[in-house]
């Protein structure tokens, strides 16, 4: 994830999920973006739209929340049109900050479980308030990293397992511990944990402890 603007840090900024507004299609706006959260869900930090940037289309807002972002469009007769993105779909999020107003640009992946897959999805929100996207920029950059490193484990833990079913300082799963015909060969055993060596994602101790493990069960 990028950006082209160092984000505010003023420190009379609201604290997340403490911003106001005063225009009353906003308040309403506002209003239907709660409305839209599940039992336990917080909204976090929101962005909306200067009307300026809205006289060819109908007004914008996204929320961040604790467990997605919901992109708001308002349609005719007060009618809103939402959009919601899991944060563990969130493939990056960038900020342009400009002289009237900020554009946030999101990619998500559709269908995503959690290690990864899913179709590639693009939504730009332009002519944001710059404080409200910088606010929702920051959460979004922390979600993201947040998934990237459970992500990362999971993988780790999936490669362990291939290796021989070992998990250095944690107790390994049933389902982990399952091995294909192919994971029984010790050749094949040995060469997956020194790719997992080279990749960095064990360390030499972790090695030199699966490979014992490896050669003791010849």
């Amino acid at each position: 994830m990028s950006t082209s603007a160092q984000p505010n840090t003023n420190p009379t900024s609201p604290p997340p999920g403490q911003q106001t507004v005063s225009e009353p299609r906003l308040v309403e706006a506002v209003q239907h973006l709660k409305s839209l959260l599940v039992p336990g869900e917080t909204l976090e930090a929101f962005a909306a739209q200067r009307r300026l940037f809205a006289l060819t289309h109908r007004r914008e807002m996204i929320g961040a929340t604790t467990g997605r972002l919901i992109s708001v469009t308002r349609g005719l007769f007060g009618s809103f049109h939402p959009v919601a993105i899991r944060w563990q779909d969130l493939e990056e999020v960038r900020v342009d900050v400009g002289t009237f107003g900020a554009t946030l640009y999101i990619k998500y992946l559709s269908n995503r479980d959690f290690a990864g897959g899913g179709e590639p999805i693009s939504m730009a929100l332009s002519g944001l308030r710059k404080d409200e996207a910088e606010r929702v920029y920051r959460i979004c950059q922390a979600q993201d990293q947040a998934w990237r490193e459970k992500r990362r484990i999971r993988e780790l833990e999936e490669l362990r397992a291939k290796s021989g079913g070992v998990q250095i300082g944690t107790a390994a799963s049933p389902a982990m511990a399952s091995s294909s015909p192919s994971d029984s060969d010790p050749a094949v055993r040995l060469e997956r944990a020194k790719t997992m060596l080279e990749q960095g994602l064990i360390s030499d101790s972790e090695y030199e402890s699966l490979k014992a493990k490896i050669v003791n069960s010849l």
